[in-house]
């Protein structure tokens, strides 16, 4: 047998001796079973082991659109990617942000916490960072965004006064051109931290907030709640965003994702930010996406 034949062999978790070996692998191959001829008593190896792919999508730079075609492949795939992948590529692309979702203590001798788990799971934060969903309402498309820039301190501009204590972060809107209107529509997603423990969960669940029968968290795919309908839509919101006030909606779904759009206020030489409350600008986080394309989605 010649070493290439044996090395491929090893690849793929095969032992290279004993009869039957290369009728079981053709039949694993045929059917589709990369993942039964990779595995070695339920461990993953070669193609399938983690740490190789992780090695390959870092040298992709967490390239999403490939990590969404790997997904595609087989269920085992799609199973690693969802349980390492998505995960790194959101530590890499905002760290900080991430680091502070998951904050759970500090490791040992005083080393940084490991990422913990985030509710939604970590493919639907990935696709929150790196995807406007647009608007359904004017038409506006889903797509990649170049660079998004989340910030906690646009978060607290979407809390109620009861709901100070929550951490939020929301990006900046991304403005789209709606033809036949004369201002842009501009498309914005937010996250909390540990949402189920939150006081605007508590506030929703206590004012008996109905869910919405229409709406869907385009992230993860649960349910929504209207934060206008439930009367915790501030009007530091619309000053944040630079948006016509009256003009805003935005929904919070189960599993603490924002997102909506609003019609944004065109703005004159004597127009600025005046919040004065940037003291955290040093924990934004500035995500740096796909190329802009169709709505491909993680």
């Amino acid at each position: 047998m010649s070493k290439g034949a044996r090395n491929t062999r090893q690849f793929l978790g095969v032992s290279s001796s004993g009869a039957g070996v290369s009728g079981n692998s053709s039949a694993s191959y045929r059917s589709g079973g990369i993942g039964a001829a990779a595995r070695t008593n339920d461990v993953n190896t070669g193609i399938l082991d983690e740490n190789v792919l992780a090695l390959v999508f870092r040298s992709l730079n967490f390239d999403p659109k490939a990590l969404c075609t790997v997904c595609c492949v087989s269920r085992r795939l799609r199973a690693v990617a969802e349980r390492v992948l998505w995960r790194e590529l959101c530590i890499s692309r905002a760290p900080r942000m991430v680091a502070s979702l998951t904050a759970t203590g500090a490791g040992a001798g005083g080393a940084p916490p490991a990422p913990g788990r985030v509710v939604g799971g970590w493919p639907a934060l990935a696709k929150l960072l790196l995807f406007c969903c647009g608007a359904a309402a004017t038409a506006v498309r889903g797509h990649f965004t170049g660079v998004s820039r989340f910030s906690k301190t646009s978060g607290r501009s979407f809390l109620s006064r009861r709901c100070r204590g929550d951490l939020l972060y929301v990006s900046d809107p991304c403005e789209h051109a709606v033809p036949g209107a004369d201002d842009d529509m501009g498309a914005y997603r937010g996250v909390f931290r540990g949402f189920m423990r939150s006081r605007t969960r508590a506030c929703l669940v206590g004012r008996q907030a109905p869910l919405e029968t229409r709406v869907r968290c385009p992230y993860c795919g649960a349910r929504v709640w209207s934060m206008v309908a439930a009367g915790m839509a501030p009007r530091s919101a619309c000053r944040r965003l630079g948006a016509y006030e009256g003009r805003l909606e935005y929904y919070v779904c189960v599993s603490g994702h924002l997102h909506d759009s609003c019609w944004l206020a065109r703005l004159t030489s004597s127009d600025g930010d005046h919040d004065g409350d940037s003291e955290d600008d040093d924990d934004d986080a500035s995500t740096e996406g796909g190329s802009d394309g169709g709505p491909v989605a993680p």
